[in-house]
């Protein structure tokens, strides 16, 4: 599995499992929506694995980046609310750390 495409699956069942909760807590859904959230969250788990970097707390600070602007489609896509110019400059920023993160020379 690519980087990219494990970090989209590692985004969609994170926010998809915390949407869940979202969901019931807040939107008052019913309880039942705690099932399919918690079945997201270890899917998130599980493909949080899948990227291929060699240390676990690096996926997990890239991921960051990348959770932060698939958030904000969420936003849009699933809420309805657009993000603003803010919303995406501080997505684009947040991508590049990302990046500089996963793609940055290594000593040695």
């Amino acid at each position: 599995m690519t980087t990219i495409a494990a970090y989209a699956a590692v985004a969609v069942a994170e926010i998809a499992g915390c949407f869940a909760f979202w969901a019931w807590a807040r939107l008052g859904r019913s309880g039942w929506w705690l099932v399919p959230g918690m079945m997201a969250l270890a899917a998130f788990a599980w493909a949080l694995t899948r990227v291929e970097v060699e240390a676990a707390g690096r996926a997990y600070a890239a991921y960051g980046g990348v959770y932060i602007a698939a958030s904000l489609l969420w936003l849009w896509a699933v809420e309805g609310l657009r993000p603003d110019r803010w919303d995406i400059v501080g997505a684009a920023v947040c991508l590049a750390g990302a990046a500089i993160i996963l793609l940055g020379p290594r000593a040695g």
